[in-house]
C-alpha cells in the first residue's frame, strides 16, 4: 500500500491544503469535483502543486502534521522546488 501527503491550492501562491490519503488520484478527483464539503470547496483548492509518496502511514500522517504547522513561506519553498511553476500535477498521475 502507498500513502501520499499532498498540497492542494487554487492559484500560484495562494491558499494552501496539505491532506493524506492512501488513493490520490481518486481524492485529487474530490476536490476538483467538489463532492466533499470543506475547507477545499469553500475556497476552491482543486490544483494539486505538490506530493511525496510513503510505504508507511504512520510516516505520512506525521510528514502531514509537521507541514501543516510550518509557515506559508516554508510550505511555497517546498512547493517550488518540485514544482516551480506551479503546475496541475493530477494529469501527471492519472
Amino acid at each position: 500500500m502507498q500513502y501520499f501527503i499532498y498540497i492542494v491550492t487554487n492559484k500560484p501562491k495562494g491558499t494552501l491544503y496539505v491532506g493524506v490519503t492512501n488513493d490520490i488520484i481518486r481524492r485529487i478527483y474530490e476536490h476538483k469535483t467538489g463532492v466533499i464539503d470543506g475547507f477545499t470547496k469553500k475556497y476552491n483548492l482543486k490544483i494539486l502543486v505538490y506530493f511525496e509518496c510513503y510505504e508507511e502511514i504512520l510516516f505520512a500522517i506525521q510528514r502531514e502534521k509537521n507541514i501543516k504547522h510550518w509557515s506559508k513561506k516554508w510550505k511555497i519553498e517546498l512547493i517550488e522546488k518540485m514544482n516551480p511553476e506551479w503546475r496541475d500535477l493530477y494529469s501527471s498521475l492519472v
